[in-house]
């Protein structure tokens, strides 16, 4: 059986003139295709170059705004008697600060709810608890204004250790002023951290919170090293 063979045009024929103008057309169709994946791949390289530049200049500025940020101190201040209260806990039962007399517990009131960053707090705290315990802290109270059951589940949610507490009447959060530092018109706390001596007095107290920047977090270090530098004072 003959083999079958492919018809070459003969040079110089109308033939071969359509094969050479089909080869040309193909060979430009190429490089304009290479072009196009070349072009895309720019593009898209610039875009992510200037979404990860946006991030990480957003992250920056949060990080020096949780390493800079100021506090004011509210009411009850420095050296009042710290107002006793009774509060659900996440550990199950009630919460009475009287009953820590003896011991220094540090206050934490905070937005609870939605605000990621007032939970990291606590987390954080829990895992630099010796840096606390470093400056004579026994206890962390945080107080938010969420119902318990929110409260347990978040602080579940979370792998929290350290009691939160739960003022959703906001009772407490308003004998300690502490709700005039939220971005909800006073409905919820802001950022507050309190320290109670042994004495059931104030011994420092830092509202972070508060317009016009309503901070929501404050680095470990910064709180700590702000928390020594006042009881200095």
């Amino acid at each position: 059986m003959a083999a079958d063979t492919q018809h070459t045009p003969k040079p110089g024929s109308k033939a071969a003139r359509r094969e050479k103008a089909k080869q040309q057309r193909e060979a430009e169709q190429q490089r304009d295709q290479r072009n196009r994946r070349l072009r895309r791949t720019a593009l898209v390289t610039a875009v992510v170059v200037a979404v990860t530049g946006g991030l990480y200049l957003v992250f920056d500025q949060s990080e020096q705004a949780a390493q800079n940020v100021s506090y004011d101190v509210g009411k009850p201040g420095i050296g009042k008697t710290a107002p006793d209260f009774t509060l659900a806990s996440s550990t199950g039962g009630q919460e009475k600060l009287s009953s820590h007399r003896g011991e220094t517990v540090l206050l934490y009131f905070h937005e609870g709810g939605g605000c990621q960053p007032c939970w990291d707090q606590i987390v954080d705290l829990d895992k630099a608890w010796k840096k606390v315990e470093g400056l004579g802290v026994d206890t962390m109270l945080s107080i938010t204004t969420d119902p318990a059951d929110l409260t347990k589940r978040k602080v579940g949610d979370e792998g929290i250790k350290s009691p939160v507490l739960s003022d959703p009447g906001l009772k407490v959060s308003k004998e300690y002023t502490t709700n005039e530092y939220g971005m909800m018109g006073g409905s919820t706390n802001g950022h507050s951290f309190i320290l109670v001596g042994p004495d059931g007095k104030i011994q420092w107290r830092a509202d972070y919170g508060g317009a016009p920047d309503y901070t929501m977090y404050v680095k470990v270090d910064k709180l700590l090293a702000d928390l020594k530098a006042g009881r200095q004072a």
